[in-house]
């Protein structure tokens, strides 16, 4: 008993590598495109749809393992998906053939869906309230060091040591965040559990719907021109394997800087005008994308603007809806981290078919046009006078 506090103060450092290893898992293939291709003989679209269908898992899965696994301990849950996440890295290491990586990877990722929504919700049962926002907002730290560090070490490897040593860096990785999450996450932690009454709950709230709908459209846009960066790059500036890793580092370092910044503000400008930032600078990072396409140097700072907000805006998502309903967390957390995913698969899905037919240069422009839709329906979304200012 004397231990759990102590264990607590660490706890979400624990939950935050667990994202490391999520985020890890799944944007590998995003930076190793060429050699998945190269090594499996399929082509860079082909490769790319490792992305999509595993998105369309994530975001099946997402809900309706928060829903069946609702009533488990915490940590026993959060171990067994970060198992799984770390053995099935593994497995993907020795895939002999396309068919077998996907297969891995849909199960490994049908597993791993509930990982990050039940790392927030977790994290409300060992915060207080006041820290919520801010300790949320640090769990997701783990999705920016995936960008930061996890895919430009994973375009490194891959590049000279192939892409089976990618997968195998992550599964190591992977295990020993599951040591780090045993011993840092105290026991007999267990959140509200998860009934058709409150997704029905769910469903009747305006505000909520259109939270998550603002997610799937951020997602939606980023990913149209993510999941293809490197060979865009290639094939627009004839950027090499070392330039490309700059540039997802940069992505990533930008994106961590953004997350520790709205950490820092959140808890005073409110999660409304935090994510309202960041949006835009989502959106500035986009537009310059599609207008600088054809200039490593253009392109780089755009995606310096855009990685500022690509992190923060889920975050302040997470938190604007546990704010929301708190009641209803559970579900609206699980909920979200499934738009998102949904939002990864109409992106990769949308930037295949523009790849696969040579339309390089109106991947960025249909990209702005998710962004877009997204900011109007946030301004909808802006507290009324009065309102709670966690809203």
């Amino acid at each position: 008993m004397e231990k759990a506090p102590a264990a607590g103060r660490f706890a979400p450092t624990a939950l935050m590598l667990g994202n490391l290893v999520t985020g890890c898992s799944v944007l590998a293939p995003a930076g190793m495109l060429p050699e998945l291709a190269t090594g499996l003989q399929v082509s860079i679209h082909a490769a790319g749809l490792l992305i999509t269908f595993g998105a369309v898992t994530l975001c099946i899965g997402s809900p309706l393992t928060a829903w069946f696994t609702s009533r488990m301990e915490r940590r026993t849950l959060l171990a067994t998906t970060l198992a799984v996440l770390a053995f099935g890295n593994l497995a993907s290491a020795f895939a002999p053939d396309y068919a077998s990586l996907l297969v891995i990877r849909l199960v490994m990722l049908a597993v791993g869906a509930l990982y990050t929504p039940q790392a927030a919700g977790t994290a409300a049962l060992i915060v207080p309230a006041e820290r919520r926002g801010s300790t949320i907002a640090y769990i997701f730290l783990g999705w920016s060091l995936a960008a930061a560090v996890g895919l430009p070490l994973i375009t490194f490897i891959a590049s000279r040591y192939g892409w089976r040593a990618s997968y195998g860096g992550i599964g190591a990785l992977g295990c020993i965040s599951l040591l780090l999450l045993l011993l840092r996450l105290p026991a007999g932690l267990k959140g509200a559990p998860v009934d058709l009454k409150t997704w029905a709950a769910v469903g009747r709230s305006r505000t909520i719907l259109l939270l998550l709908a603002i997610t799937m459209l951020q997602m939606s846009g980023q990913f149209v021109v993510f999941t293809y960066m490197g060979p865009l790059l290639n094939r627009l500036t004839s950027a090499g394997a070392d330039a490309i890793g700059m540039v997802f580092a940069l992505y990533g370092i930008c994106g961590f800087l953004g997350v520790v910044i709205a950490t820092r503000i959140v808890d005073t400008s409110g999660p409304y005008r935090t994510s309202l930032l960041f949006t835009c600078l989502v959106l500035a990072g986009m537009s310059g994308w599609a207008l600088g396409a054809g200039s490593l140097v253009l392109m780089a700072g755009a995606v310096a603007t855009w990685g500022l907000g690509f992190a923060s805006t889920n975050s302040m998502q997470q938190v604007r809806l546990v704010a929301a309903a708190p009641p209803l967390a559970s579900a609206t957390v699980a909920l979200n981290t499934s738009v998102l995913y949904i939002g990864q698969a109409i992106g990769s899905a949308v930037g295949g078919l523009l790849f696969a037919r040579g339309l390089l240069h109106t991947l960025g422009f249909v990209a702005v046009g998710f962004v877009v839709l997204a900011l109007i329906l946030l301004v909808l979304t802006r507290p009324r006078p009065g309102a709670a200012t966690t809203a």
